[in-house]
């Protein structure tokens, strides 16, 4: 078997595993993410330099970022690189590949080909009723790996799928593939179909959209047009990377300046339906990773706290007291559900635990 047949086949092998990446680099073998866990694949050879670089240029072409004839002139000047790749339709992958001392790396993240579903992620149910609202700001948020896209492809599957709407997806790299259901859909990549977020969102504006998915909320001009596209009526999904609803506030306030801060507070008060963060936790079986899910809903007492700066302390209370009512629920209070369900261990539950010493009183009497 050739090199790219047994890199195919690597691939091919990770998505029916069910691993999360793949890792490639020059002095070892593959290596697969696997339950959390980095794994080499055992009964291969380690890669060469000139292994990386030959599947380096096989994603490159691709993705089209190079043909044959200038593949050698891209990769003379690649530093690092955003793509995706799919293996006869069995098999699709984010990739980054880079440069690192002197050769080629890269890492693929396994995208499912069929779309995740609520059920299927784990997901709390009262996601349904915040993927249907019809205006606003939707951000979902976490760490890198943290399944932010697996989430945001699930309510955006569950849209298609209840409502006619115009979706507009911006992406960078495209993941998972839409089909019209009961929306349209249109999904554009950056590089190929657009210079950037910004001005892809500007576009997007005048393309009659009811719904605008933006890959990520990067900077400050991106930040303001989601904003303008909320305020104006249309429903705006978008990842940002904080670890919890509170600090995803906080971190889209920062990147304006001052004197812009107190009207983008109000605008953000104002505008934002919903922020889902999430985690993933190793299960207490063994048997792959859980989310955890914090999940803040606009409320008028919310909107107050976002709008007056010295109040944000008191969004983790109101997001615990509004449990029943709105569904919303803090991070501690999944967790603590997820113990008690022995979904996860005690000691998984301890660490994850936005404040560890409240998780361990709460122990006491439960």
């Amino acid at each position: 078997m050739d090199l790219i047949s047994t890199f195919k086949a690597v691939l091919s092998k990770a998505a029916e595993l069910g691993a999360s990446d793949v890792h490639v680099s020059a002095g070892g073998p593959f290596r697969l993410r696997f339950r959390g866990q980095i794994t080499p694949v055992s009964g291969w050879p380690a890669l060469t330099p000139d292994d990386t670089a030959a599947i380096a240029g096989e994603i490159l072409i691709s993705a089209r970022k190079a043909t044959p004839d200038t593949l050698d002139q891209v990769m003379l000047g690649l530093r690092e690189l955003d793509c995706s790749y799919s293996v006869d339709g069995a098999a699709r992958f984010r990739v980054n590949v880079c440069s690192q001392r002197g050769t080629y790396a890269a890492v693929l993240r396994n995208i499912p080909i069929e779309l995740p579903s609520f059920d299927s992620l784990g997901l709390p149910p009262v996601l349904e009723q915040i993927t249907l609202e019809d205006r606003g700001l939707i951000l979902v948020t976490g760490v890198t790996g943290s399944g932010k896209s697996s989430t945001l492809a699930s309510m955006l599957g569950h849209l298609n799928r209840v409502k006619a709407a115009k979706i507009v997806t911006i992406e960078d790299p495209i993941e998972f593939l839409y089909r019209d259901d009961r929306s349209h859909i249109i999904q554009r990549e950056l590089g190929g179909d657009t210079d950037s977020f910004a001005a892809a969102l500007r576009a997007a504006l005048r393309q009659d959209p009811d719904v605008i998915m933006v890959g990520e909320m990067r900077d400050r001009e991106t930040i303001d047009i989601a904003l303008k596209a909320a305020e104006t009526g249309h429903l705006v999904f978008s990842t940002v990377h904080t670890t919890d609803a509170a600090k995803t506030v906080s971190r889209l306030i920062s990147v304006f300046d001052q004197a812009e801060q107190a009207t983008t507070r109000i605008r953000i008060a104002e505008s934002l339906r919903a922020v889902v963060s999430q985690r993933l936790l190793p299960r207490k079986d063994g048997n792959g990773r859980v989310v955890a899910a914090e999940i803040l809903r606009r409320t008028a007492a919310i909107e107050d706290c976002i709008g007056d700066g010295s109040r944000g302390a008191e969004i983790r209370e109101l997001i615990a007291d509004g449990r029943d009512q709105y569904g919303m629920q803090t991070f501690d209070q999944h967790i603590m559900e997820l113990y008690q369900a022995e979904t996860i261990s005690e000691d998984v539950a301890r660490s994850a635990a936005t404040s560890p010493d409240d998780f361990i009183r709460g122990l006491q009497y439960a």
